[in-house]
């Protein structure tokens, strides 16, 4: 998870409004858990992962996960994505990520993926090595799940990258080979653009899912009707697909704007097709085309494109 204040975050600054910060509605507590549009996920069920670092066979870089791509069309009635035993739902989400990549390419992005507990995950030279050193344990290996799975990312749009170093909480990718990268559960996921698109890059992934309470710190009263129409946003998705547009349009590599929002109240999400058109309030026409796949009981959202006024 990338959207709270003190977690791994890979943008700079805090996205909550002022405020107290939800926790994760995990089994066994109270509060109602809202599922992604057209899964039919039930409210109180448990979540897709534990907290603990996953014990699963360690994917390859580029070959591991194969078949046809996940679900049909990413809102609006997807087919769900498969839901794993509880106590070792890790590899089932893995490959449920990795069935997206056909998907993310015919957009002209690469898909990465790495797990904390993959047995090789090493820094790619000095400055990786450096910025790990001083991490605990668990910060370390998402640290370095998350380089892996940018380097995957990369390769799959056909592009080598050697260490990714960082800039106090962002990573610094060479010229050209830009990405974005996510944390959740132990699994780090990536994108890409391929040579000589423009794609702003963001993506998110949540596979804890968030109690409709938190909804008024992720939307504002013109919003709340996305809960409620015939699509059925969870809280979750909402959340999910402002990270990822957060993202895109903070800075240059995304729409123009200068300056990141705020937070994700000074965005504005509407549906749009088969996902959301998410803009900032202060400029409308800087906005993005989010995709909100299911994962499990959670989600993973990616910006496609621009999105016109």
């Amino acid at each position: 998870m990338t959207g709270r204040p003190g977690r791994n975050r890979h943008t700079a600054g805090t996205r909550w409004p002022a405020g107290s910060v939800p926790a994760p509605a995990h089994g066994g507590r109270t509060g109602r858990r809202d599922p992604v549009p057209g899964t039919g996920g039930a409210a109180g069920a448990p979540p897709a992962s534990s907290p603990a670092t996953p014990a699963v066979a360690a994917p390859g870089a580029d070959t591991l996960g194969s078949g046809p791509p996940a679900g049909g069309p990413a809102t609006g009635g997807p087919a769900a994505a498969p839901v794993a035993a509880r106590g070792a739902p890790d590899r089932l989400t893995v490959d449920v990520l990795l069935r997206l990549r056909p998907r993310l390419a015919a957009a002209g992005l690469g898909l990465g993926v790495a797990v904390v507990s993959e047995p090789h995950l090493t820094p790619a030279g000095p400055a990786e090595a450096s910025a790990a050193a001083s991490m605990p344990h668990r910060r370390r290996q998402e640290f370095l799940a998350g380089r892996h799975a940018a380097r995957r990312a990369l390769r799959a749009v056909g592009l080598d990258c050697g260490e990714i170093p960082r800039s106090g909480r962002l990573p610094v990718f060479a010229p050209g080979r830009p990405a974005s990268i996510s944390h959740s559960s132990g699994i780090a996921v990536a994108v890409a653009r391929a040579p000589g698109r423009d794609t702003p890059l963001g993506c998110d992934l949540e596979l804890r899912p968030l109690p409709r309470g938190a909804a008024r710190l992720v939307l504002r009263d013109d919003e709340e009707g996305l809960l409620y129409d015939t699509c059925g946003w969870s809280v979750t998705a909402l959340f999910s697909a402002k990270e990822a547009a957060w993202k895109a349009l903070r800075g240059p590599d995304g729409s123009g704007a200068p300056g990141p929002p705020g937070n994700l109240r000074d965005l504005r999400a509407r549906p749009s097709g088969e996902g959301l058109r998410i803009e900032r309030r202060a400029r409308p026409a800087h906005a993005v085309r989010v995709r909100v796949v299911p994962v499990g009981r959670g989600v993973f959202s990616y910006v496609v494109g621009r999105s016109a006024v």
